[in-house]
């Protein structure tokens, strides 16, 4: 399995395992399965007909209703990969996530950018087939659409295959890639910290952090420590006040403030 080495920009390398092509593979069916079943109920429940009747007999009144119902589909992975920490439903039962070349969880921008790239090898032909349908019988509609559907994803899934990061396009824009989160119980220990039971958080600012990030931050955060490498800990410290938008209270050092912050991940995510 190929992994990557990132380099932060705490100059810490960081080796990751890629999400291979079998796993990408898995989680693009789960997320299709999901998408199908939204076009299922909208054929079983949804009367277009009647529903197009129902407004003004302008053509492109007519196309905005028609691409409004198939917009759920369109924003799937950017409205997923946000809320869920760069995961979407099949990434998560796979146990894989988008992160960027720096190992943090990428920017709102970034899953934009990666989601708005889909027009070169995903949704947009389905939007395009929309734009343009006009007499097919509601059946043949969606048969053709699921096609569209399918032959529009051959273009990532391609990509992802025959390039050396398994990128497709978007990734390529938003400078993100695919990992796997191979050993969770490893993982939970790496970001483990030691809290009394009356320990009172600080910062409730940490839950914008991801537990990759906070992996990256304490594994940087010792050995700069255990080195007395002191600019490095201030680049630590001043990414995550960039992240979490917390400012360091002036009465803590460096080395304070990233302690506090990492118990305080813990006390808000601990079970």
């Amino acid at each position: 399995m190929n992994t990557l080495q990132v380099n932060t920009t705490q100059n810490v390398k960081i080796n990751f395992e890629m999400a291979n092509v079998g796993q990408r593979l898995l989680a693009f069916v789960i997320d299709n399965i999901v998408k199908i079943a939204y076009i299922y109920v909208l054929a079983k429940f949804v009367d277009f007909d009647t529903v197009i009747s129902n407004i003004d007999q302008d053509r492109w009144s007519k196309i905005a209703v028609q691409v409004l119902f198939f917009l759920p589909i369109t924003f799937y992975s950017l409205y997923s990969e946000v809320l869920m920490n760069g995961q979407t439903l099949g990434k998560k039962v796979m146990n894989i996530r988008v992160i960027n070349f720096e190992g943090f969880k990428p920017s709102f921008l970034d899953y934009t950018i990666r989601w708005f790239m889909r027009v070169v090898d995903f949704n947009f032909f389905i939007l395009i087939f929309v734009f343009f349908y006009d007499n097919l019988a509601r059946e043949e509609f969606f048969v053709m659409l699921y096609l569209i559907f399918l032959a529009g994803k051959m273009a990532g899934f391609l990509l992802i295959i025959f390039t050396k990061n398994n990128q497709r396009v978007g990734d390529f824009a938003a400078n993100t890639v695919v990992v796997y989160l191979k050993d969770k119980a490893s993982f939970s220990r790496t970001i483990l910290e030691e809290i009394k039971e009356d320990y009172k958080p600080r910062f409730s600012n940490v839950i914008k952090l991801s537990d990759n990030d906070v992996r990256i931050i304490k594994d940087t955060y010792v050995k700069a420590r255990r080195s007395k490498d002191y600019n490095t800990l201030i680049k630590l410290r001043s990414k995550i006040e960039e992240v979490t938008s917390i400012k360091k209270p002036t009465e803590l050092t460096d080395i304070q403030f990233i302690d506090v912050v990492l118990k305080d991940f813990n006390y808000y995510t601990q079970d």
